[in-house]
């Protein structure tokens, strides 16, 4: 019998109505078995079995199609059989039939039952925990080093003196006893680049880079928060020199005293006790640095000496970085006749995200010109310079409860530089 003859066609359309129903399947099977379409009634029966894995005929087809012989008859009254043990012979299988091989044999055509193991009740054994903390390499080609990081040299100067050159000169750190543990807060108004610097000083470093927001730590399940992270610490330990980038710091770590969640405050302990580490040397090569918008609402016990001691205000770029900025998002569209020194001035007090709304609405802009008029046209200062007219500063807001910050809540001269910038900018 042929496999297009009409009766095997007609079962195979009954059996993709029924998929459920095996003694189709193996009235199929038995048919392509029959017209010796071997391959085609192993699959058939494969899946017959992952239905009805006990079932005798589904065994002995198998068996049949695997060209072993046809299995002994049982006896009239069979005994109670204690269960089989796992890896043993199958009740009514072919003596030395290899289930396995069988098994192998058919993979390609049958699905595997089962994708992935089943979650814990506390939500842990998600296969992908074990990669939830990949560590970028920064040594490797193409990564961002501070030469990257257009304009901004007072920041840069700031980081060198901070935080780089001390872990630039091992042997001057040996002579003056200068650990290896630090940890540095950016802070400022968003979209300023604190990410961009935080990675660019792990290049520097030729360190790890391992990136942690308020999302890969906090879970619904009590105790799971700390555990998660311990293990991003752990993680950094391994793998040092390592520079651990806390996002959103004030989401992590924000003041006890204005949480009501005991598991929040647990959060903030356990990222205490990481920061000391278990000894003087548990941090040796992790270096720490962290980024918020409001270093106001970071827990008091975060800011004191040892911890993040040392903060570094990131401003809106400057006119070489505005400039930067501008030429990167502007490097893949159709431009002609774009005087970038002219747009960089024109876009003072725009932050890093602002000026690629910029380009984004000044792209728009072409677009729909083009498609209006049928001819293709080049983005132009006009586009641009119509972009910036209507985009609003979103620091502007940011800069108005700094501003309040600044007057009446420096104690100690720690915004000491905000301050100075705005005095300079005539905001305060």
């Amino acid at each position: 019998m042929s496999a297009d003859s009409p009766l095997i066609v007609s079962l195979r359309t009954a059996v993709s109505a029924a998929p459920q129903d095996v003694p189709l399947r193996l009235h199929l099977a038995q048919l392509l078995l029959d017209a010796g379409h071997v391959d085609a009634a192993v699959a058939e029966v494969a899946i017959a079995l992952q239905h009805a894995p006990g079932d005798a005929q589904a065994r002995e087809l198998m068996g049949r199609a695997m060209g072993m012989p046809p299995a002994p008859q049982a006896p009239a009254e069979p005994k109670p059989q204690a269960p089989a043990a796992p890896g043993s012979q199958a009740p009514g299988a072919p003596q030395g039939f290899d289930w396995h091989a069988a098994e192998d044999q058919v993979g390609d055509a049958v699905p595997p039952r089962f994708v992935e193991a089943p979650l814990a009740e506390d939500g842990s054994g998600d296969p992908g925990d074990a990669e939830a903390w990949d560590v970028e390499d920064t040594a490797a080609p193409g990564a961002v080093r501070l030469a990257d990081v257009g304009g901004m040299q007072d920041v840069k100067d700031r980081l060198e003196a901070a935080f780089l050159a001390p872990l630039r000169n091992p042997e001057l750190r040996k002579l003056y006893g200068k650990s290896l543990r630090g940890g540095l807060l950016l802070y400022g108004p968003p979209g300023c680049g604190k990410t961009f610097i935080a990675r660019a000083v792990a290049g520097e470093l030729g360190a790890g880079f391992l990136s942690v927001s308020v999302n890969d730590v906090l879970d619904m399940w009590i105790g799971n928060s700390e555990r998660n992270m311990h293990e991003v610490f752990e993680t950094a330990r391994r793998q040092a020199p390592c520079v651990v980038f806390l996002d959103e710091l004030d989401a992590l770590g924000g003041k006890r005293s204005r949480t009501q969640s005991s598991g929040m405050r647990n959060t903030v302990n356990q990222l205490l006790t990481e920061l000391d580490g278990v000894d003087a040397a548990a941090n040796e090569g992790v270096f720490v640095l962290a980024a918020t918008n409001v270093p106001w609402d970071v827990d008091l016990a975060l800011r004191r000496p040892g911890r993040f001691d040392r903060t570094l205000l990131v401003l809106p770029p400057d006119a070489p970085a505005r400039e930067a900025i501008l030429r990167y998002h502007l490097r893949e569209r159709p431009i002609e006749n774009i005087d970038l020194g002219k747009l960089a001035k024109a876009t003072e007090g725009l932050s890093g995200a602002d000026l690629a709304h910029v380009c984004e609405v000044a792209a728009e802009s072409a677009l729909l010109d083009s498609a209006r008029t049928g001819t293709v046209r080049m983005i132009g200062m006009k586009d641009l310079l119509g972009a910036v007219k209507q985009t609003v500063p979103s620091a502007d807001p940011w800069f108005a409860s700094a501003r309040n910050v600044a007057m009446y809540a420096n104690e100690g001269g720690t915004y000491d530089d905000l301050v100075t910038y705005l005095k300079k900018k005539r905001k305060l």
